[in-house]
């Protein structure tokens, strides 16, 4: 067990350090990176969606009764409602805000998923090593689309780029929190609720602050381009099924 516990932390590890992958843009101009900024945030939304839609959602309904599934959804989109309403309130309430409070959602709904990643990676390596390098291999491959464009939305939300990369990484160990928590407390009930809980927040994120972020383009074209990453997101999702 104790080798299982070795390989649970240095693959949550690997997991958080794709969160530094937002370090190739601190070498972009100021002006590129703001004209790349919203195809960031297109492709963050995508992804968002399409993980709640396709991952968590269905893999929450083949372990608890749908009632409960959507029951957890509804619960993580109003608790996610609430914290940007308080986070609004407190940083905005004055008329000036530099920093916008769907920045911080963001971490917040990063810091939970990043914890579910965990847990799971700890229960398929509890199963077996083989089904836990699978799996922690189809988590990074959902990660990278995800954390290039959660890194976007923070710098489009007000973070300096600094201050976004390190907050991101700051989320993303979480991973291994949630690995050793996996480890010590392998419940399924835990994993049962936080996968529609985390959808939940997702749907929110994405439907909620992202998209009305996309729609202030008032340049036609701009709006396809970003439409068109928005669906790449989605399908970098969707291809994910198959290494399931």
């Amino acid at each position: 067990m104790a080798n299982a516990l070795l390989l649970i932390i240095t693959s949550t590890l690997i997991v958080s350090l794709i969160a530094f992958l937002g370090i190739l843009t601190l070498y972009l101009k100021d002006k590129l990176l703001n004209k790349i900024l919203l195809s960031l945030v297109s492709l963050s939304a995508g992804a968002l969606l399409g993980d709640a839609f396709l991952h968590l959602i269905p893999e929450a309904v083949e372990t608890i009764s749908s009632e409960k599934v959507f029951l957890y959804v509804l619960i993580g989109f109003t608790l996610f409602f609430f914290i940007e309403k308080v986070l609004h309130w407190h940083h905005c309430h004055k008329g000036h805000c530099e920093t916008h409070s769907f920045a911080y959602m963001i971490l917040v709904g990063d810091a939970i998923h990043n914890l579910l990643d965990g847990l799971i990676i700890a229960a398929s390596f509890i199963a077996s090593p083989v089904i836990g390098f699978t799996t922690t291999l189809a988590i990074i491959l959902h990660e990278i689309p995800q954390e290039l464009g959660d890194f976007g939305v923070l710098v489009h939300g007000g973070f300096k780029k600094t201050k976004a990369l390190f907050l991101n990484f700051l989320t993303a160990v979480t991973a291994v929190i949630g690995g050793i928590i996996g480890y010590f407390i392998s419940s399924e009930s835990i994993i049962n609720f936080f996968l529609p809980f985390a959808a939940g927040g997702f749907i929110y994120i994405a439907a909620s602050d992202l998209i009305p972020e996309l729609k202030k383009e008032i340049e036609f074209n701009k709006y396809i381009l970003h439409f068109i990453i928005f669906l790449i997101g989605i399908l970098a999702m969707y291809s994910l099924l198959f290494l399931e």
